[in-house]
């Protein structure tokens, strides 16, 4: 059985280290995206509805989801530390506990989504076609939360190896599957099957997804570390369960929060139509696939400082934060004006409603201006997670995601009587006020676990 992939990041050319596994994860991030995509054209071909209620569901499903990136990244950053201070023994146990973890919460979440789903849906939809479109696509997707969470529970784990390729081709196969399920679902064959309608979408995630978890996992199978795994070994240990639940919780509470406040915008965006959720829904999807390049590079970070964190080597963890804020500028600096002029073009890709063409051009607008902001906000959540200080990117989410969006969004449309654009530009001050607590907190853990920024 041939072994895995498994690099040393704590030697070599940082830059060589970012290229391996940098452009690997953006091309997974990238069909991951289209997958979306996809969805989001066959959701338009039935109806401003359908895309409604597929942007409404999604965000209550991914609610959930918010487990399995708390997962990942504590998985990444533990296990890289156990390889980067080359103790096996130590990443065999954290990374078999994390899987068992995994498992247990998946069931307990798919219990919950009953009772959660279709409370959260009524909170942030006004009665009529797009929330039972919502909810009933909801449903289905309780059963793609195995694939889901299993998933990036275990690719975390490749991550923390320096394994990138892994994910991409799995999520490669599984966009060309679903550009094949998507209308097999909706239409059927006449004939031969009858057509789901809008709810064969949540059918062939599933099944696309379900996918991906086999592959990713068969893959971790074939790992140095889980060569000798025993039946005991996935028993349930509390003390290994506890340094897990340390580094997963304040991921998976600030992924919630930011969830979360995607309810608050759509919450906002209800008082004026569907055509806004739908356009919000539409311009989400359109910005997710220009920040590709920065999540993949900024995804990158997260290893190869966890692994030479590990290893006492401080000097590059340094060199690897400079050099992904220096090449996101670069990034950022590229995509903001295809935002600022292109914005309708994209628009028009997924939809010919005039009314929701302007209003999702308006928010890439805005969106534009911020993307240096993100790219320096996902790099802090790396190093913070890689320097096992994940508690500050729960405080930094609170506040940018939570009362930030909330207050501002709040201020704008509640006082001030402004239209969609005060949810935009509400939206903006969070991100840039949340920017600038985050490079200040950013500051004073590096000065303290790795003798600062520069040195």
């Amino acid at each position: 059985m041939a072994a895995a992939r498994d690099y040393d990041l704590t030697t070599g050319s940082i830059a060589s280290h970012f290229r391996k596994l940098a452009i690997p994860a953006a091309l997974g991030m990238l069909f991951t995206t289209l997958y979306n995509v996809v969805d989001v054209y066959f959701a338009g071909q039935i109806g401003t509805e359908s895309q409604a209620g597929l942007a409404i569901g999604f965000q209550a499903f991914f609610v959930l989801v918010a487990v399995a990136f708390g997962l990942s990244s504590a998985m990444s950053a533990l296990v890289g530390n156990a390889r980067g201070a080359k103790d096996n023994r130590a990443a065999r146990r954290l990374a078999v506990q994390g899987l068992a973890f995994a498992t247990v919460a998946t069931i307990v979440l798919m219990i919950f989504a009953i009772w959660f789903g279709p409370r959260a849906i009524i909170l942030i939809s006004e009665p009529g076609e797009y929330r039972d479109a919502a909810t009933g696509y909801f449903y289905w997707l309780v059963a793609a939360l195995p694939g889901f969470i299993l998933a990036f529970s275990a690719n975390g784990i490749l991550q923390a190896h320096g394994d990138s390729v892994t994910l991409q081709r799995g999520q490669m196969v599984a966009f060309f599957a679903n550009i094949a399920l998507n209308p097999l679902f909706i239409y059927g064959i006449p004939g031969v099957i009858g057509g789901m309608g809008f709810n064969g979408i949540a059918l062939a995630t599933i099944l696309s997804q379900t996918g991906v978890m086999v592959w990713i996992l068969w893959t971790v199978s074939r790992l140095e570390i889980m060569q000798g795994v025993e039946p005991r070994h996935v028993r349930l240990e509390w003390a290994t369960v506890k340094e897990i639940l340390a580094q997963m919780l304040p991921t998976t509470t600030a992924m919630m929060v930011m969830f979360v406040s995607g309810f608050v915008v759509q919450y906002a965006l209800k008082g004026f139509g569907e055509e806004a959720i739908a356009a919000y829904g539409i311009a989400l999807r359109i910005e997710q696939i220009l920040l590709l390049p920065v999540l993949g590079m900024t995804g990158a970070l997260l290893p190869i400082a966890a692994q030479n964190y590990g290893a006492k080597n401080h000097a590059r963890v340094r060199e690897a934060v400079w050099f992904c804020w220096k090449l996101g500028f670069v990034m950022t600096a590229l995509a903001a004006p295809i935002l600022w002029f292109g914005g309708g073009l994209a628009m028009s890709i997924f939809t010919d409603d005039t009314d929701v063409i302007p209003i999702g051009q308006s928010y890439l607008r805005v969106d534009g201006f911020l993307f240096p902001l993100y790219m320096m906000l996902f790099a802090i959540n790396s190093l913070l997670q890689a320097l096992k200080k994940p508690v500050y990117t729960l405080w930094i989410s609170l506040y940018r995601q939570g009362f930030g969006v909330a207050f501002f969004v709040w201020l704008l449309i509640g006082v001030f009587g402004m239209d969609v654009w005060g949810v935009w530009l509400g939206i903006g001050a969070a991100v840039s006020t949340g920017w600038a607590i985050a490079l200040w907190i950013t500051i004073r853990i590096a000065k303290e676990k790795i003798g600062g920024l520069r040195g």
